[in-house]
């Protein structure tokens, strides 16, 4: 290597050293996002075959999802936090949580809406990988151990995660928009497992459909479920805080 070419290393590593101390994202990041779009299936088998971080080329896919959903939280952060859930809530069960408050509408929403916002995107994320987790470790034909079975299902958030990013806004908004958001956000999740598990979790089309079916279901049903935590969660914050 020529002493140019050893210089725009030098600085290119310097930039990239740079980009992860400030952003926290590098350029093995931003590889491994291009990647997971382009070449999802690829992805997964570098992760599967060569480790967590696919023998060096890729950033791990648990720190990774951390980022992404790091991004989804400063997204619901700009969109006003989770204070649409609570405003969504039936008057029934709105109202008396405000009233043993103490306090008016808009003060306990603001300290509800502080703790659901903290809590609302970690949680979910966590109720996810642990409902895909034993779900790929059941179709893989490896039979995964349940640290392998976890890398698969951060790297199958991820593939979702990733082309999710420019409708995150409309997620947590209210109307038509986040119905849609809603809905393709579900079909994100049906088109992430396709691409990427073809050859590992499924072999035929329509087992293939079938089970992204099933998976994108069963993280719909849990998400519902956290939510309904979050939201008892947010009243009792604002209760008592």
């Amino acid at each position: 290597m020529s002493k140019q070419d050893q210089s725009r290393a030098a600085r290119a590593k310097t930039i990239d050293d740079l980009s992860e101390d400030t952003l926290g994202v590098g350029s093995t990041d931003m590889r491994t996002v291009r990647d997971i779009l382009v070449r999802p299936r690829q992805v997964l088998e570098a992760w599967m075959t060569h480790g967590p971080t696919g023998d060096g080329r890729y950033a791990r896919p648990l720190r990774l999802y951390l980022a992404l959903n790091g991004v989804l939280m400063l997204i619901q952060f700009l969109n006003g936090g989770s204070a649409n859930l609570l405003r969504g809530l039936p008057p029934e069960i709105l109202l008396p949580a405000i009233q043993a408050s103490g306090k008016t509408r808009d003060a306990f929403i603001a300290d509800a809406d502080g703790w659901m916002s903290l809590i609302m995107v970690p949680l979910l994320a966590t109720l996810y990988v642990f409902t895909a987790t034993p779900l790929l470790r059941w179709w893989d034909p490896e039979k995964l151990g349940w640290r392998r079975g976890f890398r698969a299902a951060c790297a199958y958030l991820n593939a979702w995660t990733v082309p999710l990013l420019p409708i995150a806004w409309f997620l947590y908004g209210t109307g038509p928009l986040a119905a849609l958001a809603s809905l393709a956000m579900a079909i994100l999740g049906l088109v992430a497992f396709l691409r990427m598990g073809r050859g590992r979790w499924y072999g035929s089309p329509l087992i293939g459909g079938v089970k992204a079916l099933v998976l994108t279901a069963a993280i719909a049903v849990v998400g519902l479920l956290g939510s309904v935590l979050v939201a008892a969660l947010g009243l009792l914050a604002g209760r008592v805080s």
